[in-house]
């Protein structure tokens, strides 16, 4: 068992490094297999050794073989990071069609991820993409009752839409769209607990980035993460952490 543990970390640090690529030529609609990978200072083309997850990185010291100039360690950061959700996943959900949904939910993440940190941009072509698997996943294992996923997917755009509207361009409409996807997914208790705990961690990865200067006061700050933070506890820990807050209401009460 242990060894297919591993081989879902492998495959996770491959597709990371896919990911990466997606997320970043998506936006700017170029082709993802073509050209090949480069240095964005000097144009050198990357070899097929220094094209290995992590490692390159590691080997390399960081730094292009060509230029000399520092690699951004998003690339290893979004490879590790996919690899060990990759891993972890089977100890939440089980080896069941639901890792395959985990998964996927995962992978649509890396990409938002890479893709609203430079461009500050969730792609409609990546959510179209996705929800294809998405439907197909949830026909073959669905949601309990099957109308949680319709009903979580309207609330996740009324939610999202009604925020947009009121903070006046504060959210984008990507994020609308991307969580009427991850309502579809999760249902509509986990969307909302999603919501809640991206809104939390933004407010306070936020204001510690602030503080510490790191980004600068009015500064736009990429949301993707928050919710991919919020959206992936909440899927994986979302019951336990209801059931948590409900006992914790009755003691209160």
């Amino acid at each position: 068992m242990i060894f297919y543990y591993f081989l879902l970390l492998l495959y996770g640090f491959i597709f990371g490094s896919f990911y990466n690529v997606v997320g970043l030529r998506v936006p700017l609609k170029q082709s993802i297999v073509k050209p090949r990978s480069a240095c964005p200072t000097c144009g050198h083309q990357l070899k097929p050794y220094e094209l290995i997850p992590v490692i390159s990185y590691l080997l390399q010291k960081g730094k292009c073989r060509g230029c000399q100039s520092r690699i951004s360690p998003i690339y290893p950061i979004m490879e590790l990071l996919t690899g060990i959700l990759f891993a972890v996943a089977p100890s939440l959900v089980g080896w069941s069609g639901e890792l395959l949904v985990a998964l996927t939910l995962i992978s649509l993440f890396m990409i938002i991820i890479v893709s609203d940190i430079h461009y500050m941009i969730i792609p409609d072509k990546i959510l179209l993409w996705f929800a294809g698997f998405f439907l197909f996943e949830r026909y073959m294992w669905p949601l309990a009752p099957w109308w949680d996923s319709l009903l979580g997917a309207i609330t996740g755009f009324v939610l999202l839409l009604l925020i947009m509207l009121v903070s006046k361009g504060g959210m984008g409409f990507g994020d609308v769209k991307l969580y009427a996807l991850l309502g579809f997914v999760l249902g509509f208790k986990l969307v909302l607990l999603s919501f809640f705990l991206s809104t939390l961690f933004g407010a306070l990865l936020g204001g510690l980035a602030q503080l510490f200067r790191i980004v600068k006061k009015r500064q736009p700050i990429p949301f993707g993460p928050f919710i991919a933070a919020g959206t992936l506890t909440a899927y994986f820990w979302g019951p336990e952490i209801i059931t948590i807050y409900i006992n914790f209401l009755h003691q209160g009460f």
